[in-house]
């Protein structure tokens, strides 16, 4: 009975935010990820792919673990 097109009203803008937030957050992951692990390259630094990945992990399990990483190879990076 339910098609593709069952989806309108709030519940279609809803899930229209939700991807929203999706594709901006997936774009802060690869963003903040590949800084960090050009950064790390472009300095040097041995363990640049292991930065990035912490990156990614971080970003990927929230906003503030993300950022936290981030502060973190801020402050040791030479």
């Amino acid at each position: 009975m339910y098609g593709i097109h069952a989806t309108t009203g709030p519940r279609r803008s809803r899930l229209l935010i939700v991807l929203f937030i999706f594709v901006i957050g997936l774009a802060i992951l690869v963003g903040a990820s590949y800084w960090v692990y050009s950064d790390a390259k472009g300095r040097g630094d041995d363990k640049a792919v292991l930065w990035g990945v912490l990156t990614a992990l971080g970003f990927f399990i929230g906003l503030i673990p993300g950022v936290l990483v981030l502060v973190v190879y801020l402050v040791v990076r030479e």
